[in-house]
């Protein structure tokens, strides 16, 4: 994909006029710790929907609200979670503390849905119970396009140098790092599925190939992922295109 491809696809997201959500909780005192609610009230599963953006407070979960609304649309609940980012109180651990906190408020089964550093954040959850038992694990995640290899997105500088924002200075980074790094949680402890197209110029594809080469050396069950050919990287959580449909029936399936 080309850039002029590239700055397309993420202007079709982005261009999307915000939805607001039915309701909105707080699941902390920070004024980050929010959930705003779509779609049917019940008790089965929701989808937990982390946002990327690079852990940076100049993104947050608006431009994820269409894609919110839509899975809605199809009649599955949401659950948009805020969360500290760099800049606003966030950084490592605090924006990775907000997820599982998040899941545990909603006080029900999750299936944890994140994009890009979301997506990071989800993977990380999906080790939860092994690293730190508790009633914050979901039962399946679904990463899209996801920062699944922290090392390797650092030693690309990728946007910036986001990860060493994210990390933070001083002593401990190496620590902090090996903590933080997806290919680092393995094995994941429910199933993982990961979305990632092959034409994605922010978080190469290789990131995603490499966790699952990690998971499969580690001895766990190895994630299914699904390349789309020719996808940059925000298709998929853009209602309307092929890629959200693949998204879509992937939830459909769990």
């Amino acid at each position: 994909m080309n850039a002029a491809g590239a700055a397309a696809e993420e202007a079709a997201l982005l261009g999307l006029a915000p939805v607001p959500p039915d309701a909105t909780t707080a699941y902390g005192p920070h004024p980050d710790q929010v959930i705003d609610l779509y779609g049917p009230r019940n008790d089965g599963p929701v989808v937990l929907l982390l946002h990327g953006g690079f852990w940076r407070a100049a993104y947050d979960r608006t431009h994820l609200s269409p894609l919110a609304a839509e899975l809605a649309r199809h009649g599955l609940p949401v659950a948009l979670a805020e969360y500290r980012r760099v800049g606003a109180g966030g950084g490592w651990p605090r924006t990775y503390e907000d997820v599982p906190a998040a899941a545990a408020a909603l006080a029900r089964p999750v299936v944890a849905v994140g994009h890009s550093a979301g997506g990071h954040l989800a993977l990380l959850l999906a080790a939860a119970r092994a690293h730190r038992p508790g009633p914050d694990a979901p039962l399946r995640v679904v990463a899209v396009a996801p920062v699944a290899d922290l090392a390797h997105a650092h030693e690309l500088g990728l946007s910036g140098g986001a990860v060493a924002e994210f990390l933070g200075d001083g002593p401990g980074r190496a620590d902090r790092l090996a903590a933080a790094d997806p290919v680092r949680r393995l094995p994941a402890t429910v199933p993982v599925t990961i979305l990632h197209g092959t034409a994605d110029p922010d978080v190469p594809v290789e990131l995603s190939r490499r966790y699952v080469r990690a998971a499969a050396a580690a001895g766990g069950p190895v994630p299914l992922l699904r390349e789309q050919a020719g996808t940059g990287h925000y298709a998929h959580v853009t209602p309307g295109t092929a890629a959200f449909r693949v998204l879509l029936d992937t939830l459909r399936s769990t």
